[in-house]
């Protein structure tokens, strides 16, 4: 039996697979407080505990990057989810600092593949006016993640302890996996997409303005550069609301535990809207005849210029205005996340998008590992202020990087 508009309900799915990554990645976070307590780790111990997911996500960019290329979408991304979803279950057996280092390793390793293959995903289904939505739609699946995890990580860990919770949420990836199995396949071999459906996956579309092949031409392209340096700088603040929001509501705003499992997901849903706005707003753009990079970088703008209000949370006394702000900010952030992760599609042929979108995202990785170890650092010795100060001013450091790069691409 055909299905019409087979190419949405692949974004449902990929838009699941994003949403189980991050309730398997901010489990550890929403349980911080009572597994740092109860296993005795300093605020540098868990920072060091963070790293080695970064680190290992990192490396595994390029590497994963190319496995999709190599091996396809299909197949990858099965393996990235069994490989995670596993490691998810295996914090369960952690017993102190050494073991949780390794199963976060292990973790980073298997998730940063899901978002190399959606991305290629993006290229392989979607014409060039749906891109942005489905990027958004990743990107919102990994906000609603962060919305779903403090609540019902909070109940799993209250009701069945801390451990069950990390079984209860990498099992859901092996559910994933079998819709996967059976729904996904590149349009051309689908046995279920109409012929009106892949006449429309298939039209020409713009020249790729990169024609690079192989990491060494990839590298030598300031278009890599440009995206790769601006994720460097501006993804560390997804990080840190990611990883250290339930600490910081509840060590310095007095949050107890089940406040932040109430209130906590809210920074996340503006996450998820800004995602889907920031998608749909270049889109529009598009459709009205906009040149795709000036459509991004017209949405990515006002983004950049509302992040210094980062500032302001650390100065505000109110809790209520704090979490409002943080609001803001995240929906800013994921409405220029989307718009700057969509210009692979646009710039790069869709034989490399996988591996120049590894390349690229090395950058979130690397800025993720060096400011998680820098915001240990500043809150075991100082506070959290001097971290709102400095995440107020990354982003627009990454727009002037990329129009210092790009100069007037607009292709």
């Amino acid at each position: 039996m055909r299905i019409r508009h087979l190419r949405w309900y692949i974004a449902a799915l990929l838009f699941a697979a994003s949403m189980i990554n991050y309730i398997d990645r901010q489990a550890l976070s929403v349980v911080a407080p009572i597994l740092t307590k109860e296993l005795h780790l300093s605020p540098t111990q868990y920072a060091g505990i963070l790293q080695w997911f970064l680190v290992a996500y990192t490396i595994t960019y390029v590497i994963n990057g190319w496995v999709v290329d190599r091996f396809g979408t299909r197949r990858s991304m099965a393996v990235f989810m069994a490989w995670w979803s596993a490691s998810n279950m295996a914090h369960a057996l952690a017993s102190g600092a050494a073991s949780l280092s390794v199963f976060r390793g292990l973790l980073g390793m298997g998730e940063s593949g899901s978002f190399m293959a959606s991305i290629k995903v993006a290229s392989e289904w979607y014409p060039a006016k749906d891109r942005a939505v489905v990027n958004g739609l990743v990107n919102a699946g990994a906000a609603a993640g962060a919305v779903v995890a403090p609540p019902l990580v909070v109940w799993l860990a209250t009701q069945y302890g801390w451990r069950f919770a990390f079984v209860a949420t990498g099992a859901a990836g092996f559910v994933w996996l079998i819709a996967w199995m059976v729904l996904y396949e590149l349009p051309e071999r689908h046995k279920r997409i109409t012929a009106e459906e892949l006449a429309l996956i298939q039209a020409p579309a713009p020249v790729a303005p990169v024609a690079a092949q192989g990491y060494l031409q990839l590298l030598a392209q300031r278009e890599t550069w440009a995206l790769l340096g601006a994720r460097f700088l501006s993804d560390p603040v997804w990080w840190f609301y990611l990883f250290w929001l339930p600490k910081y509501l509840v060590e310095h705003r007095g949050f107890t535990l089940l406040q932040m499992g109430v209130l906590a997901w809210l920074p996340y849903l503006c996450a998820d809207l800004g995602s889907i706005a920031g998608g749909l707003a270049s889109g529009a753009l598009i459709q009205r005849g906009w040149a795709a990079g000036r459509a991004r970088r017209a949405v990515m703008l006002p983004c950049a210029l509302s992040m210094p209000l980062s500032i302001a949370v650390a100065l505000t006394p109110s809790s209520g205005m704090a979490i409002a702000l943080i609001c803001v900010v995240l929906f800013a952030h994921m409405a220029w996340r989307t718009n700057l992760t969509t210009m692979t599609n646009d710039l790069y042929p869709r034989a490399v998008v996988g591996s120049v979108s590894g390349l690229i995202a090395f950058g979130t990785g690397l800025g993720g590992t060096l400011f998680t170890n820098l915001t240990g650092q500043l809150v075991e010795r100082y506070s959290y202020t001097s971290v709102f100060y400095i995440m107020g001013f990354l982003h627009p450091a990454a727009l002037l990087l990329m129009g210092v790069l790009l100069k007037k691409r607009d292709e």
